[in-house]
């Protein structure tokens, strides 16, 4: 009996590591990864370059709004996320109980563009008018339109004007960015709220419609830096500090330990990462390098 016994576990054994042939490193296996759907046109981008580099690497992007990827987040559906904020100490204490260390990776700073249709008179905004509209106060910014209802941007701007819950009148709440570019272009006067990623590089289904768009130029409020002129969401306003609608994006690891999320994350903080950010009209963390090469052709 005692024999039939071993036999028998070393064949589950065998059987167990025969199944288990996936390899798991910061290069190769399979990852989720949990993306806040506003930032989904970099992250895709980053994706693609990260495959094509590590052939034997397979990425899950898993597009949800902030409050949905949060709860995935923490019921373990992945165990790396990118959004627009920290950890909260009671998020972080769910990884820290469980011994899990939580690697954190700013890789970039997103400007939120506000773009209406070409046809409107309107090319500037104020934030003192989108506060109050935020408020439900009189505001020459009649509507907002923002993307969903539980997305990182809603929660910006609930935060910017200091309010727990959005006015019934003058904000819509729509499903993805996708469709606010599409009823700001159906809906000449509307005011969309979307990341300058979707302007600067939409998906190909929007790149038209992204043509007949504008983006507006933002003042700040008084005694804010960037309020002295109207400044719009490009890289070297967002740089200098002047425009005043801007987010960090992170990068947050809880796999505890190494593997293809891991590696994934510092590829897109490492500088081959950085140069993708770079070309999509986010601000880097750390701006690339360039390198000048000057040839002397003056012949003696």
């Amino acid at each position: 009996m005692f024999l039939s016994a071993t036999i028998i576990s070393l064949m589950l054994i065998s059987c167990k590591n025969e199944g288990n042939t996936e390899q798991q490193s910061y290069t190769s296996g399979n990852e989720n990864i949990l993306v806040d759907e506003s930032f989904a046109p970099i992250l895709e981008d980053v994706e693609y370059i990260f495959e094509s580099t590590y052939s034997d690497a397979s990425l899950r992007l898993i597009m949800k709004s902030e409050n949905e990827l949060l709860n995935l987040f923490l019921n373990d559906t992945a165990q790396v996320a990118v959004l627009s904020r920290l950890l909260t100490k009671d998020e972080s204490r769910y990884f820290e109980s469980r011994n899990i260390k939580i690697r954190v990776n700013r890789f970039a700073v997103d400007g939120i563009a506000l773009i209406t249709h070409k046809s409107s008179k309107d090319s500037t905004a104020n934030v003192s008018d989108i506060i109050s509209r935020l408020q439900g106060k009189d505001s020459p910014i009649k509507n907002l339109v923002f993307d969903n209802a539980n997305s990182s941007t809603i929660r910006y701007f609930k935060d910017l004007a200091g309010i727990k819950d959005i006015p019934v009148e003058g904000i819509y709440a729509l499903k993805s960015n996708s469709e606010v570019v599409k009823y700001v272009n159906e809906n000449p006067g509307s005011v969309g709220v979307v990341g300058v990623n979707w302007m600067v590089q939409p998906p190909v289904e929007l790149e038209s419609i992204v043509e007949s768009l504008k983006i507006l130029g933002v003042r700040n409020v008084a005694g804010k830096p960037g309020s002295d002129a109207y400044y719009k969401p490009n890289q070297n306003d967002i740089a200098l500090g002047l425009y005043p609608l801007t987010r960090s994006l992170y990068i947050i690891n809880c796999e505890g330990g190494a593997g293809l999320g891991t590696g994934f994350a510092s590829f897109i903080a490492g500088e081959r990462g950085q140069r993708i950010v770079l070309k999509s009209g986010l601000l880097p963390d750390s701006i690339p390098s360039r390198e000048i090469n000057i040839v002397n052709s003056i012949k003696n």
